[in-house]
């Protein structure tokens, strides 16, 4: 097929990767963008949006970028740190006072960035409509007791990540996670993406269930971490043509961009803070989110991954992630970026045909690779 953007004659090899996807049949509709410094050398998008209606993935198509959307709240957090709002070494229960109930009074706002604050999920039973409202999401999380010592290795906030950090955000600006990304950041950038989209449905391209997993959460034991983390609750990849959600503001899953305004937003990082001629964060914050903070088989997610500070770093969960000062983030059925501050490279990827499984898709690595042997 052919795809619409451009590509720098140098990453030919990227686009013929992308291409060799489409080709196969592994894409039904997707982004891909790379970006050296604050030039974008590599914008290609193509397929299909919407496979009802047959309607094509054009340049403003966007997709829900699952987990992505966390390290957009992690760069919301972090610029609040920088501008002396909050500091993340501090408490939640600092910003949050209900929060430092029940043994967690001294778990940090770091401690949710690296996933280690033993609050990866609830306890009492969720629906997807109770998790719209946000300060009763947030509510049901304040009297929890952690499910491990807070600060003892990683189990994966899947959804409680966007929760608690949103919460803390209400707290410090009198306004929500996704109006202070768009003012603040998104909308400075010229980035098109959102948290909480309540216009443009049009433009949204619904997922592609994934092919059945191979582990079934029902058959685990009901008290394991990845039951009680990635079953409570549990939605399907349907829910991402409801308006409802769509509108919602769930910071850790529900953001809605394309590969370009992914890696633009994330060049902030990669710029060691400076993006489109803006200083967004110091150089200093930036350097705290490539400092490993925790290194191990994580208790959700079951596999070694390394956390920085909102971001994962190079590891063997995501092979195409070289090594250095790279750090990434993926989501649920293959969206990712990458950050790689010492070579000046962002790379962001979004589509809506999914892979199974939480980490580690292929397709994205296989960009990555492609990415990589254009140096």
């Amino acid at each position: 097929m052919t795809l619409d953007g451009h590509c720098a004659a140098e990453f030919a090899g990227v686009q013929a990767a992308f291409e060799a996807e489409f080709a196969a049949g592994n894409e039904v509709g997707a982004s891909l963008c790379v970006m050296v410094g604050d030039d974008v050398v590599v914008d290609l998008w193509g397929g299909v949006a919407d496979e009802a209606t047959r309607r094509p993935w054009v340049r403003d198509t966007v997709a829900t970028t699952y987990s992505v959307t966390k390290t957009m709240t992690a760069l919301a957090i972090l610029v609040l740190a920088d501008r002396g709002r909050l500091d993340v070494d501090q408490p939640v229960a600092r910003y949050w006072p209900e929060f430092g109930r029940a043994g967690k009074d001294e778990v940090t706002i770091a401690q949710v960035l690296d996933h280690t604050s033993g609050v990866s999920g609830w306890q009492q039973p969720m629906t997807v409509d109770d998790l719209y409202r946000q300060p009763d999401a947030a509510a049901a999380l304040a009297d929890q007791v952690p499910w491990w010592t807070p600060g003892d290795g990683s189990g994966y906030h899947a959804l409680t990540f966007g929760t608690i950090l949103a919460e803390v955000i209400a707290r410090v600006t009198g306004t929500t996670l996704g109006a202070f990304l768009e003012s603040e950041i998104a909308g400075p950038l010229g980035a098109d993406y959102r948290v909480g989209m309540r216009g443009g449905l049009d433009r949204i391209a619904p997922m592609v269930p994934p092919p059945p997993a191979h582990v079934d959460l029902a058959s685990l034991p009901a008290d394991v971490e990845p039951r009680r983390t990635l079953g409570n609750p549990v939605f399907s990849a349907a829910i991402t043509a409801d308006p409802t959600f769509l509108a919602a503001e769930l910071g850790a899953v529900n953001g809605q961009g394309n590969a370009r305004s992914v890696a633009r937003l994330q060049s902030i990082v990669t710029g060691r803070g400076r993006a489109g001629g803006r200083a967004f964060l110091s150089a200093e914050t930036v350097d705290r989110i490539v400092e490993t903070r925790t290194d191990g088989v994580d208790r959700v997610l079951g596999v070694p991954v390394r956390f920085g500070l909102g971001w994962a770093l190079s590891s063997p969960a995501m092979p195409g992630v070289p090594d250095g000062d790279v750090c990434w983030w993926t989501g649920l059925g293959g969206a990712v970026v990458s950050c790689d501050l010492g070579r000046g490279i962002t790379v962001a990827y979004v589509m809506n045909a999914m892979a199974p499984g939480l980490i580690g898709a292929p397709r994205p690595n296989r960009y990555l690779a492609a990415v990589y042997e254009s140096l």
